[in-house]
């Protein structure tokens, strides 16, 4: 993509220069040069306020799937029970993921377009299943929706056993997630969505509960979780730490901080309400179902009637605009403009759905 395009793909997200400048130096070896240690643990702050969360929150290379792989790995084992809410292209595919480690799955289905708006169907399957853990995804990139994470906390209430782990990667730094009130157990995150940073590290938040079943589980994979757990008491990191990676994410942590969360999530609101209102008025349709919850750093829509997404999408980038198509089974049939981290941002996105206007 060219520099000079407007960037509305919903991740990776523009970075900005002061994170870009936070990692353009060099760094010593991060295992044993204790200044990387004190950017762990400042980052780890950060990203605890940003999640809402008193638990610890692990860091580690690789972008979000990464993090989502450690953590199934490193919980589950075969014919462990796990419940999974599967309202779109990622909450189906994690319902896979922890079928392919050898679990029984039980799933709420919904169509893509759906979200969960009742607990019933889900605190049901859960009583039945006992499940050891419970799955589901917050922002629904593909779709752009939003699962309530009140919705989800009830299904944990009903049965505290269970493990709730919520894929926040689209929403962290978008909106609220208050891991701990809603009771997640495992948040996972990447860098490269709201938090405007490369797409090189992944996060996540890990209760005490979930440390228990991760000692017992003693998975020992590249991706385990378990060597995390003292890695900072004993500063012996179970690889070569990314320091530029961390330096980035602690740089986009710092400016969400500054400009304070309250300001930070209107002003992703701000773009979602002002994105579906053009869109509208340009006779497009939203993908997301009436009485669906819409995401605020994400909004799907339907292509317009008889045009394919690759001529949309030259159109678009003739124009000098980014934006991404559908995803899995949404391909060809939906176009996605991604306002979140430094592209919610009035400006980019009023030029942004000026061209669009131009083109439908």
């Amino acid at each position: 993509m060219a520099k000079s395009m407007i960037n509305l793909i919903p991740g990776p997200v523009s970075v900005p220069d002061q994170v870009l400048q936070a990692m353009s130096q060099n760094f010593g070896s991060g295992d044993l040069d204790e200044e990387f240690l004190i950017l762990y643990n400042q980052t780890e702050k950060k990203l605890q306020t940003i999640l809402g969360t008193r638990n610890q929150v692990l860091i580690q290379t690789g972008e979000g799937m990464w993090g989502l792989w450690g953590a199934l790995k490193s919980t589950l084992k075969p014919g462990d029970h796990v419940v999974s809410v599967c309202t779109g292209v990622f909450g189906y595919g994690i319902a896979e993921m922890a079928a392919g480690l050898g679990a029984d799955v039980r799933r709420v289905e919904l169509d893509h377009s759906q979200t969960l708006n009742q607990a019933d169907e889900l605190c049901q399957l859960v009583a039945e299943h006992k499940p050891v853990m419970i799955t589901a995804v917050h922002c629904e990139t593909p779709s752009g929706t939003l699962n309530p994470l009140d919705i989800l906390a009830q299904a944990k209430k009903a049965y505290p056993e269970a493990l709730l782990c919520v894929d926040t990667v689209a929403s962290a730094g978008g909106c609220a997630i208050d891991a701990d009130y809603n009771q997640i157990d495992l948040a996972l995150n990447g860098s490269q969505k709201a938090l405007s940073a490369p797409p090189s590290m992944s996060f996540v938040s890990v209760s005490d509960s979930a440390w228990a079943r991760i000692a017992a589980v003693n998975y020992s994979g590249y991706d385990a979780f378990l060597p995390f757990k003292y890695a900072q008491c004993d500063f012996y990191f179970p690889n070569t730490p990314y320091w530029h990676g961390v330096a980035a994410l602690n740089s986009a942590a710092k400016l969400l901080l500054q400009e304070t969360l309250p300001r930070v999530f209107a002003r992703h609101e701000e773009c979602q309400k002002y994105c579906e209102k053009r869109v509208k008025e340009m006779g497009l349709k939203l993908f997301a179902a009436a009485d669906a919850v819409r995401a605020p750093t994400v909004t799907a829509v339907c292509l317009p009637e008889g045009s394919s997404w690759t001529h949309f999408k030259r159109a678009c980038n003739d124009r000098g605009l980014a934006i991404a198509g559908g995803y899995g089974k949404l391909s060809g049939k939906v176009f996605r403009i991604g306002h979140m981290g430094n592209q919610a941002r009035m400006d980019a996105l009023c030029a942004g759905l000026d061209i669009i206007q131009s083109i439908v």
